[in-house]
């Protein structure tokens, strides 16, 4: 058990005791007790690590009952990331938001739902790793190598709904962005129209687009599309799980950045944040990390990623959201409603009309 969540349990049983013995800091009343009553705690998640949480969540409530004797009883939702998002916004009562990237979360924190500074920990609120890449059939039989290729003529590309999906965000960032920065064999560094031209290239080559990653892969995997881009851990997983597809790293991709909060409107309102804070920090601790690891994710921890880089090649050019002046200029200013890719995909949909 790491030496993070034996902290944050010895801290909440202090803070217990302190109740017992006539009140706790501020007067407040504690919200769990050695041996109480059971506990609900709702996720509110985005689909890709959906097989990772599927075993982190038993090692939590295993580690919390042990230290506590208070079981944990998971309720679970699992969307595309902004869906996910603007559910939560909307009235469903998470109390842990964990989704694809920091604007989704910053809508909830926006809507008044997350009060507290949910970025100052070691890992600025990110809880895992990836890297946009591209999907193809077993062999490669369309000669996919690179972005470039995605522009050819007649081929079949799957990527998701950026209204719908977070990983079709940072998808349109990583094909975008790896243009303006002059790695899309053909397009000069930080030609914009020569990128954006480019981009919608590449859309018009797009069949489908569904609502979430999880969605977009599963689609690939019943033979629709010749290629896909998405999540590097969506691969893996579909991998692990006897999928005999492959997958491209392209020179230069995106850095997704995966966020996790305590919403604390809900958290409070259903007195679960001791239990919702220490649930987030076990994901952060090492042993989580490595579980993160074996499902594809590439971990926040220096130590755990370090150990497990064999499994997770290097990339060439590998950029973050501030290429785009971070999120909360990259939403208005690619996704907005005046924003790049909005206005390239009209543009599209007008010329497949015509």
């Amino acid at each position: 058990m790491s030496n993070k969540f034996m902290l944050v349990l010895a801290l909440l049983l202090v803070v217990g005791l302190m109740a017992a013995c006539g009140g706790t800091a501020n007067n407040a009343e504690p919200d769990v007790e050695v041996g109480s009553d059971p506990v609900r705690l709702v996720l509110g998640a985005y689909t890709t690590p959906r097989e990772a949480y599927g075993e982190l969540i038993p090692i939590f409530q295993q580690q919390w009952k042990e230290q506590t004797g208070q079981e944990v009883i998971f309720e679970e939702s699992y969307l595309g990331s902004g869906a996910q998002s603007r559910s939560i916004v909307e009235g469903f009562e998470a109390d842990v938001a964990a989704l694809s990237l920091e604007a989704d979360i910053t809508r909830i924190a926006n809507a008044g739902l997350i009060t507290h500074d949910w970025k100052d920990n070691p890992t600025n609120g990110m809880v895992s790793d990836s890297i946009v890449v591209i999907g193809v059939r077993k062999g490669n039989p369309k000669g996919i190598r690179d972005w470039a290729d995605l522009a050819q003529p007649g081929l079949e590309v799957l990527t998701p709904n950026p209204k719908t999906s977070g990983g079709a965000m940072w998808n349109i960032l990583g094909v975008y962005g790896a243009a303006l920065r002059g790695h899309v064999a053909g397009i000069p560094a930080d030609d914009e129209a020569a990128a954006q031209q480019f981009l919608v290239d590449v859309l018009n080559n797009v069949t489908v687009m569904d609502k979430s990653a999880r969605d977009s892969i599963t689609n690939f995997e019943k033979g629709v599309g010749d290629a896909i881009i998405t999540y590097e851990n969506e691969i893996l997983v579909g991998q692990q799980a006897g999928q005999d597809y492959e997958y491209i790293i392209p020179t230069s991709t995106i850095l997704i950045e995966n966020p996790v909060a305590v919403v604390d409107t809900h958290a409070d309102r259903h007195n679960t944040r001791s239990v919702a804070e220490a649930f987030v920090a076990f994901l952060l601790t090492p042993e989580a990390q490595r579980v993160f690891a074996e499902h594809g994710l590439r971990s926040v921890d220096a130590e755990v990623a370090e150990a497990t880089s064999n499994r997770y090649p290097p990339v060439d050019d590998l950029f973050t959201i501030e290429q785009f002046g971070g999120w909360p200029e990259a939403t208005p200013n690619i996704f907005g409603d005046d924003g790049v890719y909005t206005s390239l995909l009209s543009q599209v949909q007008r010329l497949n009309t015509q």
